[in-house]
């Protein structure tokens, strides 16, 4: 496949600081297969479905975080190696305990973690979903704990996670 052109270069305004990222959108096989992950072991509530060929996901009351679709992908594979596509998807616990009973969550349905982190900045497990999509269960520390290099820049790192003092945290 030829390249793309180039985008332009960016405006000169950056994005504004209040920018967030709503919600993400995930192609996959079978959508109760799906929904027994992000619903029954994530815990995240169906705010709406649409048969066997879309589901709406959140926490808090939000209308949707995650939103899954059969749409073009009933029946897929896994993306190939190699290829292009979304790395993860990660989702943002408010504190320690929170991110420890997930983890406890994901271990008692025999979930593989594919690893765990301390970033500095965050804690992090790194996991699949049934489609292969990375998913990201982490939790950030208050900014004035961020590791800083001599400029004031960030100096995130990864280094292994202590997962047992994690679980004793579970709420």
């Amino acid at each position: 496949m030829a390249d793309a052109p180039q985008p332009a270069p960016a405006a000169a305004m950056p994005a504004h600081p209040g920018l967030r990222i709503g919600h993400v959108h995930l192609k996959v096989a079978r959508l109760d297969r799906a929904l027994a992950f992000w619903h029954g072991v994530i815990g995240l509530g169906i705010t709406q479905r649409m048969g066997d060929q879309a589901a709406f996901l959140a926490a808090g009351g939000y209308h949707h975080h995650i939103a899954l679709n059969t749409w073009d992908s009933a029946g897929g594979d896994w993306p190939a190696a190699g290829t292009t596509g979304l790395y993860h998807v990660a989702l943002l616990y408010p504190d320690r305990a929170a991110l420890g009973a997930a983890l406890k969550r994901v271990l008692d349905a025999g979930i593989a973690l594919e690893g765990a982190s301390d970033h500095g900045v965050s804690e992090a497990i790194y996991l699949r979903d049934p489609d292969g999509n990375g998913v990201e269960l982490y939790r950030d520390r208050a900014e004035a704990e961020w590791p800083r290099d001599a400029g004031g820049g960030l100096a995130m790192f990864s280094r292994r996670l202590d997962l047992p003092a994690l679980l004793a945290e579970a709420a």
